[in-house]
C-alpha cells in the first residue's frame, strides 16, 4: 500500500475534526446555537465534547508513522525535535491568547496588554503538553509498557480527583482537585474565565488523562499499519470502540462522563467513538475506494494547526483594524440573523467562517505550502 493510500483516511479524519472544531468555536451571535453544537454543561456529553479530543487522537495516529524516523536517530537528537515541537506549539498557543498584546483604551490610545493576565493554558499547550510527554513515553518504553502508563494515568487521576478533591463533591467546578493545583500554581489571572469564574478546562491535573487519547490514537495507528486496511482490522477497530463506548456507559454513574474535567469515562468515551469513526473511514475510503468527497476534508487536515490558528485569530484581527466593531455581531444582526433568524443563523455564519478559513487552506494547498510546526 502505497503512502497517499496510507495517509488518506488520516487526513480526512483530522480535517473533519478541525473543519467541525471551527464551527463549534465560532458561531454566529444574536441567538443561541443548537443544542449539539455546544458543550455540555458540566455532566454529560453532546457531538461537540468530542472534538478536541479527537484532533488529540489525531495527533497520536499521526505519532505511529513519525515515530519510526525516531527509530533510526541519536537519542539526543530524538529529545531535540521532542522537547522543540512540545515548546513551539505550546508558545503558538500562549501567544494566540495573548495577541494582538494591545488594547485601545478609553481616551483612543493604544494600551499593552500586561502578561500578569494572560491566560496559560488552553488547546494548543495541551496538544503540546501531550504530544511531548507521550513521545517520550513511546521513545523510552514498549508498547505494552505505554499500555500499562495509560491504564495507570485514568485510574491514577479517578483516584488524585477523588483523594485531593472536596470530599461532598470531588468533581464540582470548585471543588475538584484539578482547580485546586491550577489556582495553586497558575493563579486566578492566568486562568479561563469563561466559566464566570477561574477555572480552566485545559488544567495541569487533567492534562494526565488527555494523553491516553493520543496512545490510544497511536496504538490505533500502529495497529492499522501492522494489520492493514482490511475487514479485520475495521472489525477489531469497530470492536475496541464498542467495548471502551461501553465501559465509559458503566463507569458513568460513579466516574460522570465531564469533559471540562477530562474525565476517565470521557477518555474512553471518546476514544471509543473516534475508533469507530476511523473504522467507518478506513472502509469508505480504502475498502470502497470512495473519495471523491475527501477533497475538501483533506484541505484542512494537511495544515491543520495553522488553519486552527487562522480561526482563532481572525476575527481578533478584523477588531484591530476596525477598532470598535464586533464583526461576528455586526454581520450576523445585519446578515445572518437577518436572512434566518435564530439557531439555524448562528450556524449558517459558523459554517461560513469555516468555509474562509478553508479557502486559506485551499490556496495552501494548490501552492503545496504545508506549515509543520
Amino acid at each position: 500500500m502505497n503512502q497517499p493510500q496510507r495517509f488518506l483516511s488520516l487526513d480526512v479524519f483530522r480535517g473533519m475534526t478541525v473543519c467541525f472544531m471551527i464551527i463549534v468555536n465560532t458561531p454566529g451571535s444574536g441567538a443561541q446555537p443548537f443544542a449539539m453544537l455546544n458543550h455540555a454543561a458540566w455532566h454529560g456529553f453532546t457531538p461537540t465534547d468530542l472534538v478536541f479530543p479527537s484532533f488529540l487522537f489525531a495527533v497520536g495516529n499521526a505519532m505511529s508513522f513519525s515515530m519510526k524516523k525516531f527509530a533510526q536517530m541519536e537519542n539526543s537528537a530524538v529529545l531535540a525535535k521532542i522537547f522543540k515541537r512540545t515548546l513551539l506549539i505550546f508558545l503558538l498557543g500562549y501567544l494566540m491568547y495573548w495577541f494582538p498584546f494591545f488594547s485601545y483604551n478609553e481616551g483612543g490610545g493604544i494600551s499593552f496588554s500586561p502578561i500578569a493576565n494572560t491566560r496559560i493554558l488552553g488547546v494548543l499547550q495541551r496538544i503540546a503538553l501531550c504530544y511531548g510527554i507521550v513521545s517520550l513515553l513511546i521513545h523510552y518504553l514498549t508498547t505494552r509498557s505505554v499500555v500499562v502508563v495509560g491504564v495507570l494515568f485514568l485510574l491514577g487521576y479517578w483516584a488524585a480527583l477523588l483523594l485531593f478533591g472536596d470530599a461532598a463533591d470531588p468533581f464540582s467546578m470548585t471543588g475538584n482537585a484539578g482547580q485546586y493545583l491550577d489556582l495553586y500554581v497558575l493563579g486566578d489571572k492566568h486562568m479561563y474565565h469563561g466559566e464566570g469564574i477561574a477555572f480552566d478546562p485545559e488544567g495541569i491535573l487533567s492534562t494526565i488523562p488527555s494523553c491516553v487519547n493520543v496512545i490510544i490514537g497511536y496504538l490505533a495507528g500502529k495497529f492499522i499499519q501492522e494489520k492493514g486496511k482490511g475487514f479485520e482490522t475495521i472489525s477489531k477497530l469497530l470492536l475496541a470502540g464498542g467495548v471502551l463506548i461501553l465501559i465509559a456507559i458503566c463507569l458513568n454513574p460513579v466516574f460522570p462522563i465531564n469533559k471540562k474535567l477530562w474525565t476517565s469515562s470521557f477518555v474512553l468515551i471518546t476514544c471509543g467513538l473516534d475508533l469507530v469513526i476511523i473504522g467507518a473511514l478506513i472502509y469508505v475510503i480504502e475498502v470502497k475506494s470512495y473519495t471523491k468527497w475527501t477533497g475538501f476534508f483533506t484541505v484542512f487536515g494537511k495544515n491543520p494547526l495553522f488553519i486552527y490558528i487562522v480561526s482563532e485569530v481572525l476575527l481578533t484581527i478584523i477588531g484591530v483594524i476596525f477598532p470598535g466593531l464586533n464583526f461576528n455581531e455586526w454581520i450576523s444582526s445585519r446578515f445572518f440573523q437577518v436572512i434566518v433568524p435564530g439557531p439555524v443563523g448562528s450556524l449558517l455564519f459558523a459554517i461560513c467562517f469555516m468555509l474562509t478559513c478553508w479557502l486559506v487552506g485551499y490556496i495552501l494547498d494548490k501552492r503545496k505550502i504545508y506549515i509543520r510546526v
